[in-house]
């Protein structure tokens, strides 16, 4: 189920002395909280759309569907999902996955996971990332157009962030978007989760905001050999990128990119 994704509000628009009212679009934000099994592990602020593929693609980042299969994805799970406000997805699995932790305060769109794990845990967890393929500059120069191309929520409200799975052609394979940078990575992730598509070896990821060490986590977790951003990366997330055997790109703008 799609719900409605931007809201309308009466706004007055100033261009120097001239001012307007009118109706103006925002973006919807809502919490999700995200069971599996029947536990609570996490809520996290988002855009309404696509949250069963965030409840996936977050489990996954989080190591929390290691060692176990997906059986069913739903609304609620414990009630009726009209009652919750389809705000509470639960993510049933066969069992025998690792305890994590609940994160029981508000993940935040602006934060996320960050510093949650150290690198020598994930290099632990995750392993180093099998050689990829070759990326070239020519096609990572017109990622970010192609993606633009495919944002009709930030056409409508200007005020969200999208990221993008792409094959070595330059060919994009699946675009979300999210008010939460970390939000629109798991829509990503939870979508070729749920295709039967990962680890994504021989993809890339392109997001729209910085390079964080929670942007190279959640690459890295899902087995992306390149991680594409049009802003920059923290020095974290460099270290992190070259103990996994991620390419690392940032400042992608147009045929002007920075490799680490």
């Amino acid at each position: 189920m799609v719900r409605g994704r931007t809201v309308k509000v009466l706004a007055t628009r100033q261009s120097g002395s001239d001012t307007k009212r009118d109706p103006t679009e925002l973006i919807a934000e809502e919490p999700l909280t995200i069971h599996r099994d029947g536990e609570i592990v996490a809520t996290t602020m988002r855009t309404p759309g696509h949250d069963f593929e965030l409840a996936v693609g977050f489990l996954h980042s989080e190591g929390a569907l290691d060692g176990t299969n997906l059986v069913t994805v739903r609304y609620c799970g414990t009630g009726s999902a009209v009652e919750t406000e389809f705000n509470v997805v639960t993510v049933d699995t066969t069992g025998g996955g690792p305890d994590i932790a609940a994160r029981l305060q508000t993940v935040s769109s602006s934060c996320g996971l960050c510093g949650s794990e150290a690198i020598g845990d994930l290099r632990a967890r995750l392993g180093l990332l099998p050689s990829g393929p070759s990326w070239h500059a020519d096609v990572l120069a017109q990622l970010g157009e192609a993606v633009r191309a495919q944002q009709p929520l930030f056409d409508a409200t200007g005020s969200v962030h999208a990221a993008a799975a792409f094959d070595t052609a330059g060919n994009l394979m699946v675009v979300r978007e999210d008010i939460g940078r970390h939000n629109a990575v798991d829509k990503v992730a939870g979508t070729l989760r749920l295709e039967g598509s990962l680890p994504a070896t021989n993809l890339g990821l392109f997001i729209s905001g910085r390079a964080s060490f929670e942007m190279v986590q959640k690459a890295w977790a899902s087995g992306f050999s390149i991680l594409v951003s049009v802003s920059g990366p923290s020095a974290l997330a460099v270290s992190a990128a070259n103990s996994s055997g991620l390419t690392l790109v940032g400042f992608a703008r147009g045929d002007s990119m920075t490799w680490y």
